[in-house]
């Protein structure tokens, strides 16, 4: 019973439309007066939640991110790969995936992904031929690149919803070859479907022209380097990086781009500073819905249960996979880790499945729920600037949903994909 009231209760304030950080909170409550707990429980476990240090890294993170957007970080790394592979059919959706995967590097949002680079390039590519539903789709889907490579907040949040014992150095360093892979992917799907459609190629501008373009996104590409050098090195660790790329960012947008207004810096201090209130909110929730689930030993019941369903690893992660395809489509990235990893961790390492392997299968799997309805966030972000519904880009998106689902399956049944890279550093 106690386990019906907490997930009952959270599914019907979810399903009526209430903010997901209230129905954790209400339902942890529920749970709580349901067993008799006093309720200042929830409170503590609230307070536990947010508490944790490594979480700083994740609002400097998200500054960092949007100061380089309003820097003019991202346009300048569009333009330097629109003339590398630009000459390319359907060369403005080479570009677009290209550029997504330059500032994956440096936003760790998916979010801030779609809205920068698709900011750029969906009008370009609408103006120059190019379908909006075709336009919307590579974005959204590039912009998925960005939660594999670092600095990936959500990695962050796996890390300590694992317990905090998982490296995030690691975490950061298995993303890059699957975050690389899904690019490759996409590439290749929109090259596809740009030869069906007939879409046009775009002028080589030369050599001279490509190595002024990367002189000039240089500033902005070395933050890669010294965010991941930084912390696979040991030289700071993943919040102190944070904090080297929010004065770096501004640095480079205030001295060397000189694009930055005082404006545009308040305006994105505001914008970190809601976008952090939301999602440590939702943490916080979700760190008393998880000691209730801890407490409830709703992880050994998931262990017992899959064991008695199947003892082949193989089949394990496709039925775990299969359950967060479908809870993406409902729930946000960061509660759904929050959620899930107390739950399924256990049943992985049971079977032999290495932790950070099966982190960096979580963010593939749970960022594609970013681009389904009814939730969508990327999806909604990109089919917004593009101008058109979501439902006239679900229509044309399903060759770049197989792209990414090759890739997951890849990314699931071949640990060395994720693994190889983090070994070397060991």
């Amino acid at each position: 019973m106690d386990l019906t009231i907490l997930f009952g209760v959270f599914t019907v304030l979810m399903l009526i439309g209430t903010p997901i950080a209230f129905c954790l909170g209400i339902a942890s409550f529920a749970t709580i007066l349901y067993l008799g707990l006093p309720p200042l429980v929830v409170f503590q476990r609230v307070a536990s939640g947010v508490g944790v240090f490594t979480l700083m890294a994740i609002p400097f993170f998200i500054f960092a991110g949007d100061l380089m957007v309003r820097g003019g970080i991202a346009s300048r790394i569009v333009a330097f790969a629109g003339s590398l592979i630009g000459h390319v059919r359907g060369g403005l959706g080479q570009v677009n995936i290209a550029a997504s995967t330059l500032f994956g590097g440096i936003s760790g949002s998916a979010v801030a992904e779609a809205a920068a680079v698709g900011g750029i390039m969906i009008p370009q590519m609408k103006a120059r031929g190019y379908g909006a539903d075709y336009a919307v789709n590579v974005t959204s889907m590039a912009a998925l690149i960005a939660l594999l490579l670092p600095p990936s907040h959500n990695m962050i949040i796996y890390s300590i919803s694992g317990g905090g014992k998982i490296s995030i150095a690691d975490l950061f360093t298995a993303g890059i070859i699957p975050g690389l892979l899904l690019a490759l992917a996409l590439s290749v799907t929109a090259w596809i479907v740009a030869v069906r459609r007939g879409y046009p190629t775009e002028p080589f501008p030369g050599f001279h022209r490509v190595g002024s373009l990367l002189l000039n996104a240089v500033p902005g590409l070395l933050l890669i380097a010294i965010i991941f050098g930084g912390v696979r090195s040991g030289i700071f660790t993943a919040t102190e990086s944070s904090c080297v790329a929010v004065v770096y960012a501004a640095l480079v947008t205030f001295f060397v781009y000189r694009t930055l207004s005082w404006a545009e810096f308040m305006h994105a201090t505001r914008q970190a500073v809601r976008t952090t209130s939301m999602v440590l909110l939702i943490i916080g929730m979700a760190g008393a819905f998880g000691w209730l689930m801890a407490y409830l030993k709703v992880a050994q019941l998931t262990v017992d249960l899959m064991g008695a369903i199947s003892d082949d690893p193989f089949t394990i992660l496709l039925m775990i996979n299969i359950v967060l395809l479908v809870l993406g489509t409902f729930m946000d990235m960061a509660p759904l880790i929050i959620i899930t990893t107390p739950i399924f961790l256990p049943v992985v390492m049971k079977f032999g499945v290495d932790p950070v392997h099966f982190g960096v299968i979580m963010i593939l799997n749970l960022g594609i729920g970013l681009n389904t309805p009814p939730l969508g966030p990327v999806q909604f972000v990109a089919a917004a600037v593009g101008r058109i519904t979501i439902w006239e880009a679900m229509r044309s998106i399903w060759p770049f949903y197989a792209a990414g689902l090759v890739v997951l399956l890849i990314v699931t049944y071949v640990p060395a994909v994720s693994l190889w890279l983090p070994s070397l550093f060991h």
